[in-house]
């Protein structure tokens, strides 16, 4: 079956848009502008939104589902940098800067967007000095977010790392399971290493009681001793 990505006619997000971090406290008149000029789109999973590199388009949304945000290294091995859930912004840093893309963005499940296209972004960005400075905030707590994902590949063993990814995934879910979303090899992607690493290394946590399998989740056992080797 075709991957596709299709228009669909839900109504305008102005109370999502009231639901993302940076646009927390903006006016309702605010929120109803960028409403107004946001158009909806449906991306079945695996479909390719757009390639690092491609031109500034559009400002992204996230109603439902994940999109994987990735780049590729010289050797084709990819490194996944973040995942956006709903209620969640991407392509920020292009919409405000006018250069290409600087990562590749992918929906990893089924996802419905809303696209915001740069030049009335930046129209209502004029208007409103309240949105642009909620903007320099986000990609002020965004710039945060990666120094401590550097941070985290030059002083955190693969094991602390994966120790750290499991915890904020089964945050994610709420409890203390985490759903199997990510496959092994997509792990090593987003910590930076192998797929037979990340195997043996949830093969070891297991071993040592810390985890278990069950079916398609992982169950924290020990969430005390994952803390603990999250912060090795």
């Amino acid at each position: 079956m075709p991957l596709i990505r299709h228009a669909y006619s839900p109504s305008p997000p102005t109370a999502l848009l009231a639901q993302v971090r940076f646009f927390h406290g903006l006016s309702p008149e605010i929120l109803e502008a960028l409403a107004a000029c946001a158009i909806p789109i449906h991306y079945d999973a695996g479909t390719l939104i757009f390639l690092e590199g491609d031109p500034a388009a559009n400002l992204y949304l996230v109603e439902r589902g994940i999109v994987k945000i990735s780049r590729l290294s010289q050797e084709g091995r990819e490194h996944i940098l973040v995942l956006i859930r709903p209620g969640e912004t991407f392509n920020d840093v292009a919409v405000m800067d006018g250069g290409p893309n600087p990562a590749t963005a992918t929906a990893q499940t089924d996802a419905d967007l809303w696209a915001i296209d740069r030049e009335r972004f930046r129209e209502i960005a004029r208007r409103y000095p309240d949105l642009s400075w909620a903007l320099v905030a986000d990609l002020a707590s965004r710039t945060r977010y990666m120094i401590g994902v550097v941070q985290d590949l030059a002083m955190r063993t693969v094991r602390g790392r994966l120790a750290h990814l499991l915890l904020e995934e089964a945050g994610e879910a709420r409890g203390d399971e985490v759903p199997r979303l990510l496959t092994q090899e997509e792990m090593a992607a987003r910590l930076g290493t192998v797929r037979d690493v990340v195997g043996r290394t949830l093969r070891n946590m297991a071993a040592d009681g810390i985890i278990a399998f069950d079916r398609h989740r992982i169950v924290i056992l020990d969430p005390d001793r994952l803390q603990a080797e999250a912060e090795v």
